[in-house]
């Protein structure tokens, strides 16, 4: 009887037990709640390369609906400098999308869906402060295109900003050993109540594939760069040029941000700002030339990368439609365009 007895313990050890169907059955519930509420995001968008000039690509990504009015939150490097959005949701239904806030140091960007889904309940946030290592977490996204793919794992390690990932220094990452793979970037990762605790970024492997070494920003940092601030997207995507760099370009003042892209319909293709078509290597670094070079926007100066998140929290305090004014060097002669505040 003993020995019955234990072997049966020792069976329900190595299946999990009822305990493990219990939660089974509670994961699989929770996706059927919220997986509604995760999109696949297709963008369009050109880009300079080194061989080919100006050409065109598609990136496919995923999203979160966060609001009844048809806000989405995603990855930056998905959506940020794009020219077309489209989200797909559950069945099938397609909607048009644009930005209307935007971190790409912090990998995270927030767009407005042009209508609002139907029948479609919101993903609740959850408060990643609360979320430790060793708690397990769900992935829902469209890896390869693959939509609504799920997959778990848990937390093994979480990073402040400017300590994991250099080229997105503001991100609080949690990092994840849930498969992540081209495609689950700007997914969501929720906690086992359904909350959303982050947003997929990227993750690191030296194959190519998913390696147990995923990135997520945390809700806290959706909340601060999304939320919080008025920071206005402004479509403005190039790097800020001073010392040697400004020389070699002429610019008055010693100073300026050299525009790569100006997206479509964003504020910055409103007002008249062109983006370059050409690369050039330039002290061992690839930059994309012959763009606009913004000396002043709205007033402020541009003498570094600090003057830039400055400009799109002014632009971000004016009432849409306001006027602002942008001193802009342009094939060696200096102009002034106007822009509307969004």
């Amino acid at each position: 009887m003993l020995v019955a007895l234990l072997g049966g313990l020792l069976v329900s050890a190595l299946l999990g037990g009822v305990p493990g169907r219990v939660q089974a059955q509670d994961v699989e519930e929770m996706y059927r709640k919220v997986s509604p509420a995760v999109a696949m995001i297709r963008a369009k968008g050109r880009e300079v390369t080194s061989t080919r000039g100006l050409v065109y690509f598609s990136e496919i990504g995923s999203g979160v609906l966060v609001s009844a009015d048809g806000k989405v939150i995603t990855a930056a490097h998905v959506v940020h400098a794009v020219d077309e959005i489209t989200v797909e949701f559950a069945g099938g239904e397609t909607i048009p999308a644009r930005v209307i806030a935007s971190e790409p140091a912090a990998d995270l960007s927030m767009i407005q869906l042009a209508r609002r889904p139907a029948g479609i309940q919101p993903a609740r946030l959850g408060d990643s402060d609360q979320v430790r290592v060793g708690h397990q977490v769900l992935v829902i996204g469209a890896p390869y295109g693959l939509v609504h793919s799920f997959s778990a794992g848990w937390i093994s390690a979480k990073w402040l900003p400017n300590t994991a990932y250099r080229s997105m220094p503001l991100a609080e990452f949690l990092q994840t050993t849930a498969t992540i793979n081209t495609g689950n970037s700007g997914g969501p990762m929720f906690n086992l109540a359904g909350e959303v605790i982050g947003i997929v970024s990227h993750n690191i492997s030296k194959g190519g594939g998913s390696e147990g070494l995923g990135f997520a920003v945390t809700t806290k940092s959706v909340r601060y760069f999304l939320m919080e601030r008025e920071w206005a997207w402004i479509g403005l995507e190039g790097i800020v040029v001073t010392g040697d760099l400004a020389e070699v370009f002429n610019v008055p003042g010693g100073s300026g941000f050299l525009v790569s892209v100006v997206p479509m319909d964003s504020p910055a293709w409103e007002m008249g700002l062109q983006g370059g078509d050409r690369i050039a290597t330039i002290g061992g670094r690839e930059i994309v030339v012959r763009g606009d070079i913004v000396l002043r926007m709205a007033g402020i100066a541009i003498t570094s990368d600090a003057d830039v998140p400055k400009i799109r929290e002014k632009i971000g305090a004016m009432k849409t439609g306001e006027t602002f004014k942008a001193s802009v060097l342009r094939a060696g002669q200096v102009i002034e365009l106007t822009g509307k505040a969004p």
